[in-house]
């Protein structure tokens, strides 16, 4: 059902504390994710192999048959070591709670995170429902060239 709230591929957001937050934004016109910021008032020490659940602040509606994709910063990873424990982590059309990204340092130093800093994006992306149906036996679900083959099974180089 549409949410009469939204309109299009209209985000709309909530700021809980303004003051803490801006509202997220592309940072340039070929961005792909939007840059969300920690919502914090002072500075928070990420300790080394310690993960940590930083708020956004932000209260967000996706318009009817989108998802929101937390993802890392580039940048926070290759400098830092900091990444996403759950990457992407998915945020549903019908959640209205706030946002919170979920921080591990896997860096080699304790990593400060500074208030207002950029700590994750947002993509915004269409979701496609499938119909599930059950087979009777595996044999119903066709073969492959790969087969069950696993982790590594399409080419070792």
């Amino acid at each position: 059902m549409k949410d009469p709230m939204t309109k299009g591929n209209e985000l709309r957001v909530f700021r809980i504390n303004p003051e803490l937050v801006d509202l997220p934004f592309y940072a340039s016109d070929a961005a792909a994710g939007l840059d969300l910021q920690a919502a914090i008032e002072t500075p928070l020490l990420l300790c080394k192999g310690v993960s940590l659940m930083v708020p956004t602040g932000l209260i967000i509606a996706l318009p009817s048959g989108f998802e929101g994709q937390v993802r890392p910063r580039s940048g926070l990873a290759a400098k830092h070591g900091i990444t996403l424990l759950n990457s992407p982590g998915t945020i549903d059309e019908d959640y209205r709670g706030e946002v919170k990204v979920i921080l591990i340092n896997l860096g080699p130093e304790d990593y400060t995170i500074k208030p207002k800093e950029r700590i994750a994006q947002l993509v915004v992306a269409p979701v496609n429902k499938v119909t599930v149906s059950e087979a009777k036996d595996a044999n119903e679900l066709g073969s492959t060239e790969r087969g069950s083959g696993g982790f590594g099974s399409t080419g070792a180089h």
